[in-house]
């Protein structure tokens, strides 16, 4: 039996959700992410920038979290103890610097890839939009230019100002490899996550927009979450925005907008608060032409839960 083909669009928190939960199903779908490439802050850029790499930290998330073996517990061995007070290894993980230094000693960052995947015995294949080293950058409301995803994730300008518009410098070809699993896909889905720095990032190379258009069998699928970061990018705190920006990059409509309506207790908005989110306005009025699946997603100590959402997202693409 040939197995339904689910690819998951986006960056590093948000696809590493999607995937944590799918993977239960391999037995059943073909499992693959094609993931951001423009990170440049945190120890991702400082690594891009030293060693001349592409960034690894949200690739390498999406990786561990299609493992066999517990995503929470290999987050602690890979990704969550940092270096400190030791020089150059300030700030860097145990992830990071694998990737790093296989793809030094190799050449082949593609080649440190498939090393991580095999080692944690990844439940499906984890692609780089591109191999080509590319900035995001932005337009903001007045006409400023803000360069690299750093400077716009945490931004130091007026926070009134809105993003008006984001590409990449320079403009870059898609890994061909990505195309074709976006092209072959039979479920397309875009993960939840920041909207300009994780998801339309990895819809701006060139490539990307043209396989899902030529994918036409495919359902686009967004999965919406429920909230946006009260300290990231200037972007929209709507649903409706959320939609109407994303479709800018896209060659055609989202079929399916999948968002979380969960109301949160006391626990889950201080947890909401010590990570400085908001909560996305789900303005209805705005949204009568789209399908909207309104669903409880939250887990019990906030954010989504990745089995919540499975369970809906391997029903809808079966």
């Amino acid at each position: 039996m040939n197995k339904k083909k689910i690819v998951v669009i986006g960056g590093g928190n948000g696809s590493a959700l999607c995937l944590e939960g799918l993977k239960k199903y391999a037995n059943k779908f073909d499992i693959s992410a094609v993931i951001s490439m423009s990170d440049s802050g945190g120890s991702s850029g400082k690594l891009r920038k030293e060693f001349n790499t592409l960034p690894p930290g949200d690739i390498m998330r999406a990786i561990l979290s299609l493992s066999k073996y517990d995503y929470k517990m290999l987050r602690q061995i890979f990704y969550k103890p940092r270096f400190t007070n030791t020089g150059k290894l300030d700030d860097h993980n145990l992830g990071n610097l694998f990737l790093t230094l296989i793809s030094q000693y190799s050449g082949n960052f593609l080649l440190a890839l498939e090393a991580l995947s095999q080692s944690v015995e990844a439940q499906g294949r984890v692609y780089p939009v591109t191999l080509a080293s590319a900035n995001l950058v932005a337009e903001l409301a007045n006409g400023d230019i803000i360069k690299t995803e750093a400077f716009i994730d945490n931004p130091s300008y007026n926070r009134g100002l809105k993003i008006k518009r984001v590409w990449l410098e320079p403009q870059c070809q898609a890994y061909e490899e990505a195309v074709k699993v976006i092209e072959s896909a039979d479920c397309i889905v875009l993960s939840p996550g920041s909207l300009y720095t994780s998801l339309i990032a990895t819809l701006l190379p060139n490539g990307i927009k043209e396989a899902i258009d030529k994918n036409k069998k495919a359902q686009i699928i967004y999965v919406a979450g429920n909230a946006y970061r009260l300290d990231g990018e200037t972007g929209p705190e709507r649903l409706s925005d959320f939609v109407l920006q994303m479709e800018r990059y896209l060659p055609r409509k989202i079929d399916l907008v999948i968002r979380n309506n969960h109301s949160l207790n006391a626990k889950q908005k201080q947890f909401y608060n010590s990570q400085k989110w908001g909560v996305l306005r789900f303005d209805k009025e705005n949204l009568k032409d789209k399908k909207i699946k309104s669903l409880d997603l939250e887990a019990a100590e906030g954010g989504i839960n990745p089995a919540k959402l499975a369970l809906f997202l391997q029903d809808l693409c079966s």
